[in-house]
């Protein structure tokens, strides 16, 4: 099929800079080099199409705008099966990411229409042993934490690695 690859924009969820360079160490640690192509991030929406991206330049400010920087929870390990992540809770994001949906309700693909288990993917596409071996090394090493998000992200998928396109700083008053 000729022409241009459907790139969809990908949103993600700005983690403050302590929480991001320690989550990006352990990823560059044991995620696979070879397909290591991302820093550490939370995906709120995997992929909207590029028919919507002057739209999304102007709902998320928007969003931003309006909503403080809601508070999270690190709250220990995830199973992904073949992989290890970070669990993440925070009501406040969600209810967040459920205003954008609102928004682009229709648009949003399968996947993206689901509320989605807020994590940052430490491992993955490993074995199930290796996977597994990895939750039990760190198991005693991650510590709940309380933190709040900074902003909302947008990226560009292009074909593994992504392109940062812009951030929105949280700057409102209203919780998520």
């Amino acid at each position: 099929m000729a022409g241009k690859a459907f790139e969809p924009f990908i949103v993600t969820a700005q983690l403050p800079a302590d929480l991001f360079a320690w989550a990006d160490g352990l990823r560059r640690a044991h995620f696979p080099p070879e397909r290591n192509h991302l820093q550490a991030h939370v995906t709120l929406f995997h992929a909207f199409a590029p028919s919507l991206f002057e739209e999304l330049k102007r709902v998320l400010p928007v969003v931003a705008r309006e909503y403080g920087p809601p508070p999270a929870r690190l709250d220990g390990l995830m199973d992904l099966g073949k992989g290890t992540a970070l669990a993440i809770e925070s009501r406040g994001m969600l209810a967040i990411r459920e205003a954008i949906a609102d928004r682009f309700h229709g648009a949003l693909t399968a996947q993206d229409r689901h509320e989605p288990r807020l994590h940052i993917t430490i491992q993955n596409k490993v074995t199930r042993e290796e996977a597994r071996a990895l939750q039990d090394e760190l198991s005693d090493r991650i510590a709940p934490r309380d933190f709040r998000f900074r902003g909302l992200e947008m990226h560009i998928y292009r074909g593994g690695p992504w392109e940062f396109v812009h951030r929105w700083a949280f700057r409102g008053a209203k919780d998520g």
